[in-house]
């Protein structure tokens, strides 16, 4: 087998231990700087983790807007959060039952599902106008001043504990700053250049197995550019930071499709005329199941994570089914 045969395999497995790697740090580190200064472990999630998760999807969308490609941009945005919403969350619960606050109940699910139906609105026509994106960044601005704000006012709501609160305060007294500051700036350097390899090692594979390019932008893409979620919240259930994990999920959602899809939107009008109705309804419909914990005392357990990965496969399956039509 040549060099070149090999190259994509290469990339996948040096791609899989930098996002290992990244995901440890930025995980780990990131709840320690939230005991430090009293910072909810989900606000750190939605924020510090969602945000830097979301950092391929940012690079990929904008480089795919420059390069005159809204179909990748918008479809990277809504196959990562269908993605993200189904697989990384169900991995989670599958690793470990997610304990959901009654705060995500009351706003943070509502949020995301309103902004979903604002994203779907502005692509009945197939394109994102410059206001559009202009409004889709001012909600994001809202959305992130609400969450802040109401965290402080509230003491972060209903946080999950592992330990006692006197013990937390005195762990906190001894975390270095600056050590976890560098691990979190690291971690999500090792995260976005673990994507970003991955994806080029897969892209490649799915090329030289004869895969569509419209396949690879569908799937391939949108896997790769979510991988840094899929690293960071399965570490965060593993290590039963329930808050980070699932506030990953929704901050790297809301980052995409309100900050990254106003990005692109604001940067001129972005055409995208081969998103389906199916992809938008799909990324709707799997934002509603998160109310399913509702009826299992709030807890995002096994079987209803294996349910959420069991729809993305069937959504996989009717995009493949049509494209191959």
């Amino acid at each position: 087998m040549t060099f070149a045969a090999t190259a994509p395999y290469a990339l996948i497995i040096v791609g899989c231990v930098l996002l290992y790697y990244g995901a440890e740090w930025l995980v780990g580190s990131s709840a320690k700087l939230a005991v430090r200064f009293g910072v909810t472990p989900f606000i750190v999630g939605v924020t510090i983790v969602g945000f830097g998760t979301s950092a391929p999807e940012f690079v990929v969308s904008v480089q795919a807007t420059l390069a005159g490609s809204g179909d990748i941009a918008v479809g990277n945005v809504l196959g990562s959060n269908i993605f993200n919403t189904a697989v990384v969350l169900g991995l989670s619960a599958l690793i470990c039952p997610i304990l959901i606050n009654r705060q995500f109940f009351r706003f943070d699910i509502p949020a995301l599902i309103i902004a979903s139906l604002i994203t779907w609105y502005f692509l009945t026509d197939g394109v994102v106008q410059i206001w559009e994106g202009i409004v889709l960044i001012t909600v994001f601005v809202g959305y992130m001043t609400y969450s802040v704000i109401n965290s402080k006012k509230d003491g972060g709501g209903d946080r999950v504990n592992d330990g006692d609160d006197d013990d937390d305060r005195a762990e906190g007294k001894n975390v270095s700053i600056p050590k976890n500051a560098l691990l979190v700036i690291m971690g999500l350097a090792l995260l976005v250049g673990g994507a970003h390899l991955l994806v080029i090692g897969a892209v490649d594979l799915a090329r030289s197995w004869g895969v569509s390019e419209a396949i690879i932008g569908l799937t391939i893409i949108a896997f790769g550019t979510s991988l840094p979620e899929v690293a960071a919240s399965a570490v965060a259930a593993f290590k039963k930071h329930s808050d980070i994990a699932i506030g990953n999920v929704v901050g790297s959602n809301m980052f995409n499709i309100l900050l990254i899809l106003g990005t692109v939107g604001a940067m001129g009008p972005t055409e995208a005329y081969g998103i389906a109705t199916r992809d938008l309804l799909f990324m709707v419909g799997i934002n509603f199941m998160l109310f399913i914990p509702l009826f299992a005392k709030s807890i995002l357990n096994r079987p209803v994570g294996a349910a959420f990965i069991g729809v993305y496969a069937a959504y996989i399956f009717l995009i493949v089914r049509t494209a191959g039509a």
